[in-house]
Formats: C-alpha cells, structure tokens, sequence
C-alpha cells in the first residue's frame, strides 16, 4: 500500500472503534485464556509500560516498524515488540513514554512521530506489566539507530504483508503458560510474533481492515 494512500484513511482510523478483547483473544493461546482474569490486574499493582506501533512510508510503501529484543535473563528475552518500555518518573503520559521509548531505542524523534490513537492496554502476568499501545506515524522516510544494549535488530514489515492473512500460523512453543502448546502467531520472514505483541498486532489489524 502506498503510504500517500494510507493517509487518507487516517481521520477515519482515528474515530474507528476498538475491539479490544475480541481481537487480543485472536492471537491468544488457549491456556492464556483459561490462566488469566483479565479483570483481576488492578488488584496486582501492575507496572506502567507503553509502546509505539509506529507507520511511515518507506520506497513510498506504508510500513510497520518491529524490533528483536536482546537476550538477557528476562521473560521476554529475544522476542519480537514495538519500541517501548515502562513509565519512568520524568514521563508527563503513557504517549510521552511510548515516544521516549521510540527515541531510546530505533533512534527516531518525537518531532518525527504524530501520535493519532490509544489502543487497548494489555496485561502481561509473567512481568506483571500493564502496557498501553499507541499508533503514530511518521511521513518521512526513517533511519533506525539501533539502542545496542535492548535492541539486537529491527524488522520493518510492509503493511499490506501485515495484513495478509497467510502470515497467522500456529506454531508448537514453550511459554509460561505451557510446555509443547499451539500458539498463534504473526509470521514476519523468518520471524514469529506471538504474546502481547501479537495480541496488539491484532487489535490494530482489525482496525485496519475495517477502514480500508
């Protein structure tokens, strides 16, 4: 998709409705439903987090920026996420942080980012984190800097390959929900996006597919 194209449809993306759980259980695995009240995070203290889904036009074609965390003793070493991370003090908002984020860890400005809309926030249990996921675009090309000590690359994912259906693939993995379970996952080149990430991805998807 031309992102000139994608622009035109932003006012309508704005006031689209959010399908919040109905989308998120898309990309859930069976055993997260069954594990996880999604009622039952405020009374855990959950710490803040937000992140980025950021569009921008690259070779004049609308695309979706993901990174590839490092490895590190953590439970969500070495997956695949949009730029983000948790609230710290300095932080005046949940936007502020997702743009924070962006700039510390793929190099791209806050100047450089028009943030359009608030998705549904996602309760992650193994890290007890409550993340808040934002849509901005970008309507320049973008150069990526790399943070080296989070940050071990970073899949730019054209939009229309996002929204190919052919990419939702069940894969067998080993999460904190389970041992040897079905997973649904977005299936990015060589890539698999699962967990929250996911769960965001679809939210967005469906968005998408309902303006386009």
């Amino acid at each position: 998709m031309d992102f000139t194209e994608f622009l035109k449809y932003v006012p309508k993306i704005e006031k689209e409705k959010l399908l919040a759980q109905e989308a998120h259980l898309k990309m859930s695995p069976l055993e997260r439903i069954l594990a996880v009240d999604e009622e039952d995070y405020f009374f855990k203290n959950p710490r803040k987090a937000a992140v980025m889904m950021l569009i921008y036009p690259k070779d004049t074609k609308a695309h979706l920026v993901l990174i590839v965390r490092n490895s590190y003793p953590g439970v969500h070493s070495s997956q695949i996420a949009f730029p983000g991370g948790k609230v710290e003090l300095e932080d005046k908002s949940l936007a502020h942080t997702a743009l924070r984020e962006t700039h510390e860890e793929i190099g791209i400005h806050p100047e450089k980012i028009k943030v359009i809309k608030t998705f549904t926030e996602i309760y992650i249990p193994p890290s007890n984190f409550l993340v808040a996921p934002f849509l901005g675009i970008s309507h320049s090309e973008l150069t990526f800097t790399e943070q080296i000590e989070e940050v071990a690359g970073i899949i730019e994912v054209p939009l229309l390959d996002f929204l190919n259906e052919k990419n939702i693939v069940t894969k067998k993995m080993d999460t904190s929900y389970g041992t040897d379970i079905d997973v649904p996952t977005f299936k990015i080149n060589e890539h698999y996006v699962w967990g929250a990430t996911a769960m965001m991805m679809s939210e967005l998807k469906e968005v998408l597919k309902k303006v386009f």
